[in-house]
């Protein structure tokens, strides 16, 4: 199969490069604008394997997405590249609505055309593949069950609302025009490569650096979360095996509270490598909580697990365990990112937001 994908050089969208690459015999061809969090070095294999081709191009722009379906004739399309983080689209929810919704258009009406032109077999053997997120679903109270396929959408943030737009977006091509596709929703990931903005790897470095470990709130909040790998090796069986129109919710049944996730990466920093100062976890420090932050998110992911046969191989404390492992040993990757920081940059950007300035600070 060959695969058109776009986001590859970013966090989810390398992951299923490598696990492609690794695991199957896909060809690979990414479309990425190679904004701030993207790491063409998290490509690793794929950088020089003959099976993957990288073009630096925006999926906003319809001249190149035609390009690149006429010239590499993808069998299929995984749709990963967005803009992600929750604070960035509080603070400039312009460029969500530009690449989440408009991107999303521009991609669905160049893979339509393409698609439309396609011979017979080829047209019926055709998939687009759309990956969100579970925050379109809105916030879960304590004790209600988890979101499933059929959770009514209920966005919250600029960042869920622009998701939430692009899966309607993908399904009304589907009915509308007939476009084969799919779309999945998942939970929070971590794991390798991960930009270090995010929870996860930002508790790792600020507890390797002895800098505050900043928690929202009091810390109660409760996402789901999903080994990143895993997530991966879910996304390619979806566009091998899954149903045209259908809709998978990928989770791993791991949900935990941000608090607990802070403790649980001090303690197995700890273990891996003490401080003489003492345990990490004198580091937590509470700050004020974000506007809107949703109080819950969690996945059942029966029906997606039945369906693919599939479950995520790793638990939170295993895969937990491989990410600090990777930050240790790839500090040549994270230093540079981190200084860029601390010198007053946006990690590759400019602007200077409330919450930059809060990670700066933190």
């Amino acid at each position: 199969m060959r695969i058109l994908l776009t986001g590859g050089c970013g966090f989810i969208g390398s992951a299923v490069i490598r696990h492609a690459l690794r695991a199957t015999d896909h060809t690979i061809i990414t479309i990425d604008k190679m904004t701030y969090a993207a790491s063409e070095d998290a490509l690793e294999a794929g950088r020089t394997s003959p099976r993957h081709t990288l073009i630096r191009a925006d999926i906003c722009d319809p001249a190149a997405l035609r390009a690149a379906f006429a010239t590499h004739q993808p069998d299929a399309v995984m749709h990963l590249a967005a803009e992600s983080h929750v604070d960035r689209s509080i603070d400039g929810p312009g460029a969500f609505i530009q690449t989440n919704i408009v991107g999303t258009y521009t991609l669905l009406d160049a893979a339509r055309e393409y698609w439309s032109a396609l011979p017979a077999d080829r047209k019926a053997a055709f998939r687009f593949h759309h990956i969100s997120t579970d925050e379109v679903f809105g916030a879960l109270h304590a004790n209600d069950p988890p979101f499933t396929e059929t959770t009514a959408y209920d966005p919250r943030s600029p960042y869920s609302a622009s998701k939430a737009a692009s899966d309607h977006l993908v399904r009304a091509w589907h009915h509308t025009y007939g476009l084969p596709t799919l779309v999945s929703n998942t939970v929070n990931n971590y794991g390798p490569w991960q930009f270090p903005e995010k929870l996860i790897p930002l508790v790792i470095l600020n507890a390797l650096e002895g800098k505050p470990l900043p928690v929202y709130g009091d810390g109660s909040n409760m996402r789901d979360w999903l080994f990143v790998d895993d997530h991966a090796e879910a996304l390619l069986k979806i566009v091998e095996h899954g149903a045209i129109g259908a809709t998978y919710a990928i989770g791993a049944r791991q949900p935990r509270t941000n608090l607990h996730v802070v403790h649980a990466i001090c303690a197995a920093l700890d273990t891996r490598l003490p401080d003489p100062a003492g345990p990490r976890s004198r580091l937590i420090t509470f700050v004020t909580d974000r506007p809107g932050h949703d109080f819950r998110y969690e996945i059942d992911p029966s029906n997606a697990e039945q369906a693919l046969a599939w479950t995520a191989p790793n638990d939170f404390e295993t895969g937990l365990g491989k990410t600090i492992d990777w930050y240790l040993g790839n500090r040549p990757w994270w230093e540079p990112i981190r200084a860029a920081r601390y010198a007053g940059q946006r990690l590759g950007t400019p602007g200077n937001t409330s919450a930059q300035r809060k990670q700066r600070d933190a």
